[in-house]
């Protein structure tokens, strides 16, 4: 869904539809409705279409005029933003950004990467052909919800569970931020903690499987300081720096 400046909540949630045959309202639900949200460009769109988003990723369910509605699951919210121009974009509020999972950087294509993209250029094949030609379904509803029920059983030591606690509180009082991350932070490390300990063959967590972590999982839940800005320091240097303070546990 292409998040632009004019678009309005309703148009995210759906909203109460006028059936003339029934003489009466009947909800019409929105592109929301769907198990992989894909929103572009999200911070396009105003504050207000932001708030309607908070239940929706929090709780997977809409409410309109008392009544709710439920998403089915699995249901996943990707969002794009653009760093670079910031005419015309309103900036996501802490408490949105804290239901995302992580949050990935993506740079520039490598020389090897853009190569490719000129090449399938040249050969005018179009995406849908690529699609079909390319494209497999592996996967189904059903056996995404038994997958995270597996990473959901795998084992994680009360040493793995202080070290993640350690790390969250240290960026509270790290001088580097001016905000340091919240309790749902240690929530998202410990989840994407287990799912790269399934995906490893293992059922335990390890302290590698944590740090790898930090940067996707805490950078969006942190701000610079004033300082910290002036002197040309990045979130991701600060983490990597706080990461080197915290005492690793041994299994």
């Amino acid at each position: 869904m292409q998040f632009t400046a004019d678009l309005m909540p309703s148009d995210i949630t759906g909203q109460p539809v006028f059936d003339a045959r029934t003489q009466d309202f009947r909800f019409r639900r929105g592109p929301v409705f769907t198990q992989i949200l894909l929103a572009d460009e999200i911070n396009r769109s105003p504050a207000k279409t932001h708030a309607a988003l908070l239940e929706i990723m929090q709780e997977s369910r809409v409410t309109v005029d008392g009544t709710t509605y439920p998403i089915e699951p699995p249901f996943l919210v990707l969002a794009t933003q653009n760093p670079i121009e910031s005419e015309g974009t309103y900036t996501l509020p802490e408490a949105q950004l804290d239901r995302f999972l992580f949050k990935l950087v993506v740079n520039y294509p490598k020389v090897e990467e853009e190569h490719a993209i000129l090449k399938l250029h040249r050969s005018r094949s179009t995406l849908e052909k690529q699609i079909a030609d390319k494209i497999q379904v592996v996967l189904n509803p059903e056996r995404i919800l038994q997958i995270q029920d597996l990473c959901r059983q795998i084992e994680a030591d009360d040493k793995i569970l202080h070290y993640i606690t350690a790390i969250v509180r240290k960026t509270r009082e790290w001088p580097a931020f001016f905000m340091g991350a919240s309790p749902r932070a240690g929530i998202a490390m410990l989840s994407g903690a287990r799912v790269l300990a399934a995906f490893s063959g293992r059922t335990y967590i390890t302290p590698d499987d944590v740090s790898e972590l930090v940067l996707p999982a805490l950078r969006h839940r942190v701000i610079l300081s004033p300082e910290a800005e002036v002197e040309g320091d990045t979130t991701d240097h600060a983490l990597k720096a706080l990461l080197k303070t915290i005492e690793v546990p041994r299994l």
